[in-house]
């Protein structure tokens, strides 16, 4: 990974310091309206989590599972724009100091033009980019840009990813990898694959300095237990169907459930 550190390193190795590991909570733009996200995030930030990341709604989410997938289609239908990725971040980061990733596939970036998105992320105070869809041996526009514009880049990590293929996403990536706990998309799961544990330790072997674990994670106990051998835990689904079914308030409630699962005395220790 690279020498460089950032705002989202840096608060994954403070939480590291502090407790177990870091809570990376994640939340679509837009849903269920802009307003009512951007408050969502900032509850978020003030109620356990480490680093905030914000999902682009897009029309053909191949990594979502249904939760997501449901709330990203209705801030679509509610007329989400690409503006609007830069306005949320903004308005978070006036309010928290907490980093803000912004999650998105690739084309809504190439549509609006990579430099042109950089800067207006940058501009508004947001940390860099979490690519599902590209890897860096074809993100070269990106890979120069980010540079240029002090973002981070988070390329995922898959149990099915050679040695290579994870060599080259371990010395590409900024802020922290991105370890795919299952093949499949994203949701929650009873249990975690133990090939999350697996894939993390391949990684460190081809020098991943920080590796957060995403796609499944739901409770308290799963988190513990992926801070285990993670250096963060990646919530989703949990989190979107808590604000869909009770607010604001009741997300910050569950957001708070969670983020227990960092404390010093949950799970195995390290």
């Amino acid at each position: 990974m690279s020498a460089r550190d950032s705002a989202v390193s840096a608060a994954i190795r403070a939480a590291k310091d502090q407790r177990r590991g870091a809570l990376v909570a994640y939340l679509p733009i837009g849903f269920p309206d802009l307003d009512t996200g951007v408050e969502a995030a900032i509850a978020v930030a003030r109620n356990g989590a480490d680093v905030i990341e914000l999902g682009v709604p897009y029309s053909d989410p191949v990594m979502d599972g249904v939760v997501i997938q449901e709330a990203t289609r209705a801030a679509l239908e509610a007329g989400f724009r690409v503006g609007d990725v830069f306005e949320a971040v903004r308005r978070v980061r006036s309010a928290v100091d907490t980093p803000v990733l912004v999650m998105t596939y690739w084309n809504p970036v190439l549509q609006y033009g990579v430099d042109r998105f950089a800067a207006d992320l940058a501009a508004a105070g947001g940390a860099g980019l979490i690519t599902p869809d590209i890897t860096p041996d074809s993100a070269a526009e990106w890979m120069e840009v980010s540079e240029r514009h002090g973002l981070d880049r988070v390329f995922l990590a898959a149990p099915s990813s050679s040695d290579e293929r994870l060599e080259l996403v371990a010395r590409s990536s900024t802020g922290f990898v991105y370890t795919v706990s299952t093949m499949g998309i994203t949701g929650e799961r009873a249990q975690l694959d133990a090939a999350a544990r697996r894939l993390t330790g391949r990684l460190r072997e081809h020098g991943a300095d920080l590796a957060c674990v995403g796609i499944g994670i739901s409770s308290a106990e799963q988190v513990a237990d992926a801070l285990g051998y993670a250096d963060g835990a990646i919530v989703g689904t949990a989190f979107v169907r808590a604000l869909r079914d009770g607010g604001v308030d009741g997300l910050a409630e569950e957001v708070r459930a969670i983020a227990a699962g960092t404390a010093p005395s949950r799970g195995t220790p390290r």
